[in-house]
C-alpha cells in the first residue's frame, strides 16, 4: 500500500514537472532562458530560436527570451557567448558559417568552436539550388554543364556574399560537375537575383529558401537542390544526385551551449529541445515558415557536426580563401 502511494506520487510530480519545467540538477530551471542569436530579427535563424523558445515556454512553463546581438556576421555573438559563467541560463543558435566556416578562413575568429563551445541539439536542415535566370537557355543541370563548357567565358557562379557557405558550395559543385567556373560573390541574396534575373550573371548558387519565392513565382528556374531527397518546399525539383551529379550538402541551425555550463543541465536543455522538436505542432509550424524541422539527441547532433566538418573543410582549404 505504502507502496503503490509513494509510486503515485512520483507519478504525480512527473506531470507536475512535465506541465512547470524541466529538470536541471534534479529541479526546475532557475530563472530565464536566453536564446541568443548573431542575426537580425527576421531571419531563418531568428525565426527558429523564437519557435523554439516559444515551445519551450509553453510547454515546460519557464520563461525564454531570444535576444538578438548582431555584428560581424554573427561571430560578434559567439565571442560573447564563449564569457558566458556557468550559472548563466544561455544557449546560441549557431550556423555553419560561425561554426564551421569562419575559423577556417579567419585568422582570429575569436572563439574555437570545438573547445569553447558544447553541441545542444540541431533544430533545423536546409538546402542549397542552383538556378538560372531566364536569359540562359537550360532547365536541366546536364544541359547547363553543356552550356557552361561551350561557353567557357560565361561559367560564372554568383553567390550572396563572398566566403559564405555558398560560395564554397559553389565550388563543389564545380569540382563534381567538372566545371571551371569562376565566383562572383554578391553583398546579399537579393541583388544576387536581381543580376540573375537581369541577365548579368548567368548562374546563381544560394540557400533553396532565397531561391524558392522567385522560382515559384517564374522569375527564375531552379535547376537542382541538394539534400538527399527531393524538398518538400520544391518537390518539382529534382535533387543534384538525380541530375547526374554525385553531391549531398545542407547546413543547420544548431543550438551551442557555453563550455562553462554543467554537463547535466546541457543534457537537460538537449533533451527538452529535442522533445519540442518532435512536436507535431511544432513541426508544422516551421514547415509554414519553409524550415525543414530537425529533431535529434545531443550525441547526433554531435556526431553531426563532426561529419559536417569532414566534408566541408578539405573544400574550404582547397579553395585558398583567407580574410
Amino acid at each position: 500500500m505504502e507502496r503503490t502511494f509513494k509510486n503515485a506520487m512520483q507519478l504525480v510530480l512527473a506531470l507536475v514537472l512535465g506541465v512547470s519545467g524541466f529538470s536541471v540538477h534534479g529541479q526546475k530551471l532557475e530563472g530565464t532562458l536566453r536564446l541568443i542569436v548573431g542575426y537580425a530579427p527576421g531571419g531563418a535563424s531568428d525565426r527558429a530560436a523564437r519557435l523554439v523558445g516559444d515551445a519551450l515556454q509553453k510547454r515546460y512553463g519557464v520563461t525564454v527570451i531570444v535576444e538578438n546581438k548582431t555584428g560581424a556576421g554573427g561571430r560578434l555573438a559567439a565571442q560573447q557567448f564563449k564569457l558566458a559563467a556557468a550559472t548563466d541560463n544561455v544557449l546560441m543558435l549557431g550556423n555553419p558559417a560561425v561554426i564551421t566556416v569562419a575559423p577556417l578562413v579567419l585568422k582570429d575568429v575569436g572563439y574555437v568552436p570545438e573547445t569553447d563551445f558544447v553541441p545542444v541539439a540541431q533544430v533545423t536542415s536546409y538546402e542549397f539550388g542552383v538556378a538560372v535566370g531566364p536569359q540562359v537557355p537550360v532547365s536541366q543541370v546536364k544541359e547547363l554543364i553543356a552550356w557552361l563548357t561551350a561557353s567557357p567565358q560565361k561559367a560564372f557562379f554568383g553567390v550572396p556574399a563572398t566566403g559564405s557557405l555558398p560560395h564554397f558550395f559553389a565550388l563543389m559543385l564545380g569540382e563534381r560537375a567538372g566545371l571551371k567556373a569562376d565566383v562572383v560573390g554578391y553583398k546579399g541574396s537579393a541583388p544576387l537575383t536581381a543580376d540573375l534575373i537581369g541577365g548579368q550573371i548567368p548562374v546563381a548558387v544560394d540557400t533553396l529558401d532565397s531561391l524558392l519565392p522567385l522560382h515559384d513565382g517564374g522569375k527564375l528556374k531552379v535547376l537542382a537542390t541538394s539534400g538527399p531527397s527531393r524538398s518538400p518546399f520544391a518537390k518539382d525539383v529534382p535533387t543534384f544526385k538525380e541530375a547526374g551529379v554525385d553531391l549531398v550538402a545542407s547546413g543547420w541551425n544548431t543550438f551551442f551551449a557555453p563550455r562553462s555550463m554543467p554537463a547535466d543541465k546541457v543534457r537537460d536543455l538537449a533533451t527538452a529541445i529535442q522533445t519540442v522538436m518532435a512536436d507535431p505542432a511544432v513541426r508544422k509550424q516551421f514547415v509554414a515558415g519553409n524550415m525543414d524541422p530537425v529533431s535529434v539527441s545531443q550525441e547526433q547532433t554531435s556526431s553531426m557536426l563532426k561529419a559536417y566538418r569532414a566534408q566541408w573543410e578539405p573544400v574550404i582549404k582547397r579553395s585558398g580563401f583567407q580574410e
